[in-house]
């Protein structure tokens, strides 16, 4: 599995060619446009695997209002999927809302998992 933090890089390097921006931008609205998770209220940062530490650790983390926020989207996709409903299109995230609100607690919890191995992993020789 890829790291958030090589994700993170990887994105850089291609926003920071414009051509290939050009390419790959348009492929990334139409994909994220046809996935359809807006429309039951969740943000991408919400579809993110969460059984790992690193990610149980950048979620905790999170402050008590966007906690609450996280975990009002997950209730109402829920609630959507039950009844076999999308929100309506003034309720559905916008795509200037969709922010990458996680991404930040998981590259911190990345870097401290990254320290903690390699100081787990130094040999001492006298």
């Amino acid at each position: 599995m890829a790291s958030i933090t090589s994700i993170v890089k990887t994105a850089d390097f291609i926003l920071s060619r414009p051509t290939l921006s050009k390419i790959i931008t348009p492929i990334a609205k139409t994909f994220v446009s046809y996935a359809g998770y807006r429309e039951m209220g969740l943000k991408f940062n919400d579809l993110l695997l969460e059984e790992t530490p690193i990610m149980q650790k950048a979620i905790s983390r999170l402050p008590a209002d966007e906690s609450y926020a996280r975990n009002y989207r997950f209730i109402t996709a829920h609630q959507l999927s039950l009844s076999h409903q999308l929100l309506p299109e003034s309720k559905a995230v916008k795509p200037e809302e969709d922010t990458n609100y996680l991404v930040p607690y998981i590259l911190e919890a990345e870097k401290e998992a990254f320290e903690k191995a390699e100081l787990d992993s130094i040999v001492i020789t006298k």
